[in-house]
Formats: C-alpha cells, sequence, structure tokens
C-alpha cells in the first residue's frame, strides 16, 4: 500500500505500549514510536454511515499495532489504513484498544520478541485481538500458541515475501512464517481482491477465512492543479518497491518535455536507495527537475496533491494503492505501473471511462512512452481528467471499510474450551 497519511491514531493505556526495542531486521519498517502522538480512542470516535444505528454498548478490540504507526517522519499507507479504522471501528460496535509493539519488524530484536509475548500474555482468554500483519506474520513461534485461548484476526498490508530487495533466504524464511501465521489464525483480512487471491492461493489458505476490506478515502477538493500537465506527483516512502529508480529513468529518457518531478515520502527506511537515486539525479543532471521532498502530511500533503497534474507511480509491488485513490479523490488522473492491487485502486468511471494509464512493469520505455503522449495530445489528458473526476464520486469512504472489519470481528469463533463459536 502506497505512502499516505489520513488520521491520527488513538492510542493505549502506558501498560500495553510494549518496548523499547531495536534491531538490524532485514525486510519492511514503518518506523519508530513516539508515545507522546498517542491518545485513548473516544467510545465514539465515528458515527456510523447513513442507515446505520449507532451501537449503544460497545465490544473491545484489541489492536496489534507496529511502532512508529503514528510517526509523520515515516508514514505508509499501511500505518494510514491501521489509524484510520481504529477511529472508525466505534461506529460499528468496537471499542478499539491499541497495543504498540516497538521492534524491527517483521524481524525483530529479542526483546521486541518478548515484549510482544508479553502484550499478548496480558491479554484475558477469549479477548478479540486483530494484529497488524507486519508484527504478527513473522513470529508463529508467539502468535500460533496464543490461537488456541484468543480470537485472532491478522490484517495482511504486504505478503511478507514480497517486499522488493530481499535476500531469497530471508523472503523464505518470512514467506514460511507467514504461512505458519495466516493458517492457524481464524481470519485473515486483506486490502484488495488481487491481495485476496494472492494469499489463498500462495499460502494454501482455507477461502472461507480470508476476508476483504478495501481501504476507502475521502473526497477532498478538485485539485487546481499547476498549468494542467507539466507538475507531476509520485506519493510513496522512496524504497525500491516503489521505484522511483525507474520513474527516473523514465523522466530522464524525455528531457525534451517541460515536466516537473515531486516525490513526497519518507526517506528513512532505505538510506543507502536514497543515496543511489540521488546519486542519479545528478548523474542525469535533473535535480531541480526531480524533487525528493521527503514526507508530508495534513496540510503539506494536501497542498501536494493539489498542485498535481499527474499522479505517477513506478512500483514493484502493491496490494491496493492508496496514494492512486487520494489522487482521484481529487480528479487528479494516474500513470502507473500495472501490479497487484494497483488496477482496482484505479477502478473506472460510472461511463467506463478509465481514469489512467496502466503500463508494464519492469519497463521504463513504456512509462516514458506514455509521459510523451500526456505531453503530446491534449484529447488523452482531457479523456483521462473527465475519467479521475467520474471516479471520484464513486470512491466509497472509509465507514465502508470499518464496516466490513467489524463484520470480520463480528464472526471470530470462539475456540475455548465449553464455549460456543
Amino acid at each position: 500500500m502506497n505512502d499516505t497519511t489520513t488520521g491520527a491514531l488513538a492510542g493505549p493505556p502506558a501498560d500495553l505500549v510494549a518496548g523499547p526495542a531495536t534491531g538490524a531486521g532485514a525486510g519492511p519498517v514503518r518506523g519508530t514510536t513516539d508515545r507522546k502522538r498517542l491518545a485513548r480512542v473516544p467510545a465514539q470516535a465515528t458515527a456510523p454511515g447513513n442507515g446505520d444505528l449507532l451501537p449503544m454498548s460497545l465490544r473491545s478490540v484489541h489492536f496489534v499495532l507496529p511502532g512508529g504507526v503514528d510517526d509523520p517522519a515515516a508514514p505508509s499507507g499501511g500505518n494510514a489504513y491501521d489509524r484510520r479504522v481504529a477511529l472508525d471501528l466505534p461506529g460499528f460496535g468496537w471499542r478499539v484498544r491499541p497495543v504498540v509493539v516497538d521492534g524491527d519488524w517483521p524481524r525483530p530484536a529479542p526483546d521486541a520478541r518478548a515484549g510482544l509475548a508479553r502484550a499478548l500474555g496480558r491479554l484475558p482468554d477469549g479477548a478479540v485481538v486483530l494484529l497488524d500483519g507486519l508484527v504478527a506474520c513473522g513470529v508463529p513461534e508467539i502468535v500460533v500458541p496464543e490461537a488456541a485461548r484468543l480470537r485472532l484476526a491478522v490484517l495482511a498490508h504486504l505478503p511478507l515475501g514480497d517486499e522488493t530487495g530481499l535476500e531469497p533466504a530471508v523472503a523464505a524464511d518470512l514467506d514460511a512464517r507467514e504461512r505458519a501465521v495466516l493458517r492457524a489464525v481464524p481470519a485473515t483480512v486483506a486490502t484488495s481482491e488481487w491481495a485476496v487471491r494472492r494469499l489463498i492461493a500462495h499460502h494454501g489458505l482455507d477461502p472461507g477465512r480470508v476476508h476483504l476490506a478495501v481501504p476507502g478515502a475521502d473526497i477532498a477538493p478538485l485539485a487546481p492543479g499547476t498549468d494542467g500537465v507539466s507538475h507531476l506527483l509520485c506519493v510513496a516512502a522512496v524504497t525500491p518497491r516503489k521505484g522511483q529508480h525507474r520513474l527516473l529513468e523514465a523522466l530522464a529518457a524525455v528531457p525534451e518535455l517541460p515536466w516537473h518531478c515531486v516525490c513526497v515520502g519518507g526517506l528513512g527506511h532505505d538510506p543507502a536507495y536514497v543515496q543511489r537515486l540521488r546519486e542519479r539525479i545528478g548523474a542525469h543532471g535533473i535535480g531541480d527537475r526531480f524533487e525528493l521532498a521527503g514526507p508530508r502530511t495534513g496540510a503539506g500533503l494536501d497542498a501536494a496533491y493539489a498542485a498535481a497534474d499527474l499522479m505517477v507511480l513506478a512500483s514493484y509491488a502493491e496490494t491496493y494503492g492508496m496514494a492512486v485513490t487520494e489522487a482521484l479523490a481529487r480528479g487528479v488522473p494516474v500513470l502507473a505501473t500495472d501490479v497487484g492491487g494497483l488496477p482496482e485502486a484505479l477502478g473506472r468511471a460510472p461511463d467506463g471511462g478509465v481514469p489512467g494509464i496502466l503500463v508494464p512493469p519492469e519497463d521504463p520505455a513504456a512509462l516514458a512512452a506514455e509521459l510523451r503522449g500526456w505531453f503530446g495530445e491534449p484529447d488523452v489528458r482531457r479523456r483521462l481528467k473527465a475519467a479521475a473526476r467520474g471516479r471520484r464520486a464513486s470512491l466509497t469512504g472509509w465507514a465502508a471499510t470499518a464496516r466490513s472489519l467489524a463484520g470480520v470481528l463480528r464472526l471470530l469463533p470462539d475456540g475455548r474450551p465449553g464455549r460456543a463459536a
């Protein structure tokens, strides 16, 4: 899922924040925790959607989250999703009790593992627990034994082995660990239909135990853009999986076009990759046209979208693509690679129009060719912008995401001896 920032996470009682922990494990990491930003979830943080009744009493779900979930210096789509559903679940009957666990997930140091084990061990038998897959899926030795007494669901943002740049042995180990966890828990939640199919086929999961909760999108004011064509925006953490180097090579291949590209996203996930990217920017002599702007949140992120004429994304893997729907929510068309759940995020306008262009992965030349078409064909731009505005009106909100997730939690069986499912 793409780098983005939406909402703020309400936080846990102090004794439910496990850590601190550090480690040098490989794999996806979503930042470090600044606990001062966390505040307790109000019992009714979000009103239900139209036609829904406000629950008179709320059941509790313990939401196990990675440290850094609320860190503005390291935003991610997974973090934004977690924060938003934590706010919206109370409107559908679930009081969220966050359990924030520090560590370099999914390959944490021993003290982080111990912190997660303590946090889960404190929970009462039969408690409903939603675990972020970044935390849960790398440590089956901790999570699987708890499946016998807790009612567990795992929110799988990205299959761990799909992270770009992992050594083959590391990817295989993470893959096996994830399989053990997901086969042990009664429910897995994926964020796109593509991800549902991928998890079922790849891990041999029971299809009845894999559920869909697509990210929502908040409709925003239409983006005025800059000049209607030249200002390109990429919103994604600067990592190999997001493919900014591929975008750079495509743009460097069309220096005659009057483009300016701003890459908004965290720069601390892979400093070596960022350094190599800066070196390529310098080698191509386009430092004044290809900008690594770092992370932006709130009004700063809104301003970046408002200035955009075209969203560009060159990812190698995406389970959905929240930055795509955030762009469409402002009527900004999209040029992206055809991977994972990105076609679902792009979708179609009600009249069938496609609000963007998808190009084959691993093909910067195709990306460059489509950029030439964007700049050189006014009819193409008009068609894409009209479709983006049509798609904007058809996007579903976060209430639908929370409703889907609440339904999964209600169905979790109670496997304790003597208890009915």
